[in-house]
């Protein structure tokens, strides 16, 4: 007499849908993103290109989310810096140069990853207007810190914090982070030294 059958658990919505997102990656690090079609995900994960869709509308809507999750690494990387020891002019300085950083990182070692977040700013704006704004509320944070311990002046810090994002967005946009490595320019130093001339603006004068 054989052994009854085990049924196999059925696979939840939500590790289908990790499943394609991990398999889409993967495809768009080794193609490039352009070049991989839904077809391409699907028969990697041999299942049709219909089932894909049950979960994500277009290729779009594949990029958007693994958009969101690279730049949930940022931000938490972000949330770790406003969270560390230092002064809040230093952990401004750290916030920069760490999202500098990533940015860098990602053209120079992961080009196609590079690509995916390039791809996600042309296709979706909600995506990339909610990052942005979680990024202020980071700044925002630190310099209520600043605000309350005498060491800024005593300015509206949510739009000290849209400020501070315009005058440094060479060092946090990840096009503009491109360009200037083909310019082979310092990037380090310039964002230092525009970090340092922004703070002086907001540090009481003695």
């Amino acid at each position: 007499m054989n052994p009854p059958a085990i049924p196999q658990a059925k696979t939840k919505p939500d590790d289908t849908r990790a499943r394609i997102m991990e398999t889409a990656e993967t495809l768009f690090r080794r193609l490039g993103f352009a070049k991989t079609a839904v077809a391409d995900i699907a028969g990697e994960l041999k299942m049709s290109p219909a089932n894909v869709y049950r979960f994500f509308p277009s290729k779009n809507a594949i990029i958007e989310a693994i958009c969101q999750r690279c730049l949930g690494e940022l931000e938490e990387r972000a949330w770790a810096v406003a969270r560390s020891r230092g002064s809040a002019a230093e952990r401004i300085e750290r916030l920069v140069l760490e999202t500098l950083a990533y940015h860098k990182e990602n053209h120079l070692t992961e080009q196609r990853v590079n690509d995916m977040v390039l791809a996600a700013i042309e296709l979706s704006w909600q995506a990339i207007r909610a990052h942005k704004e979680h990024m202020r509320m980071v700044f925002e944070s630190i310099l209520r810190e600043g605000i309350e311990a005498g060491e800024f002046e005593p300015l509206d810090p949510r739009e000290t914090s849209r400020l501070l994002m315009i005058s440094l967005v060479h060092f946090c946009h990840p096009m503009l982070v491109a360009q200037y490595l083909e310019d082979q320019e310092d990037l380090e130093a310039d964002a230092r030294a525009s970090v340092h001339f922004i703070l002086r603006a907001l540090t009481p004068r003695s």
